[in-house]
């Protein structure tokens, strides 16, 4: 069954949907010895695909892979970066980064930590990061000074950034911290950089940010323990199936 060229790269772990498409444009994708163009298809059963000159075929499908990684500050979200900085596709070991087609779903910027799922499932890659799709983000927030309450009642209610109000927010102050500086925050939305310009917004600065938990999905190893900075462990099957289920996508066998 012929689908789309740029579903096809994504099912097979080469790329994301939207670098597939990139590439396409970009040029570096051929069927049957003809460069590709957007919105052309491709059945790998009687077609020829390129990329960059090698072919793609069936068997080179590889595992799909699904893992939460603890990412540190100071490295980027990306696959690579032409600054040369770590990315969270260096802290992974060398037979699960390499020729996997494995990416991070999202993005946590170059200052803040936490939980951050890597998958080379494109399937799974674009129901997460479609703009109808609002997987509950948990955040611990520290603050330069403490959040007052008629502050805390406008970020809850919503903050028009770029000439768009924010959706509302779960904010509640972290009982860790007495000071009021601490702030446990749930967002249903990823705009870029979204606390830290709306905590600006109000005439504050965000001095850590940790991501805590993507859904029900958290940095728990077991009994208690966490994982590290840098760490990564594989999704459970219980916490892949609350992935697919949130969307609805279909879960391969």
């Amino acid at each position: 069954m012929a689908e789309r060229v740029q579903k096809v790269l994504s099912q097979w772990g080469i790329a994301s949907r939207r670098k597939a498409e990139k590439m396409i444009v970009a040029g570096r994708v051929s069927i049957n010895n003809q460069i590709a163009k957007l919105g052309d298809r491709v059945d790998l059963t009687q077609d020829s695909l390129q990329v960059d000159g090698k072919e793609v075929r069936q068997t080179h499908r590889p595992q799909l892979l699904y893992l939460l990684l603890h990412k540190p500050v100071g490295v980027v979200s990306t696959c690579d970066d032409p600054q040369k900085r770590t990315t969270v596709i260096d802290l992974l070991p060398k037979e699960l980064s390499q020729g996997s087609g494995i990416h991070p779903v999202g993005r946590l910027d170059f200052a803040s930590s936490g939980a951050l799922i890597l998958t080379n499932d494109g399937e799974l890659t674009l129901g997460l990061t479609h703009p109808r799709y609002h997987l509950p983000k948990t955040y611990l927030v520290k603050l330069n000074r403490s959040l007052s309450r008629k502050d805390l009642t406008y970020w809850r209610s919503g903050i028009v950034l770029d000439h768009q109000k924010t959706l509302p927010a779960k904010i509640n102050f972290a009982e860790s911290d007495p000071t009021g500086k601490t702030l446990e925050i749930v967002l249903t939305e990823g705009r870029n950089r979204q606390i830290r310009r709306v905590a600006q917004q109000l005439g504050y600065e965000v001095t850590e940010l940790h991501r805590v938990a993507i859904g029900s999905i958290t940095l728990n190893i077991s009994h208690g323990s966490k994982l590290s900075p840098s760490k990564y462990r594989h999704l459970q099957k219980t916490e892949l199936n609350f992935l697919r289920d949130s969307f609805n996508l279909n879960c391969p066998n």
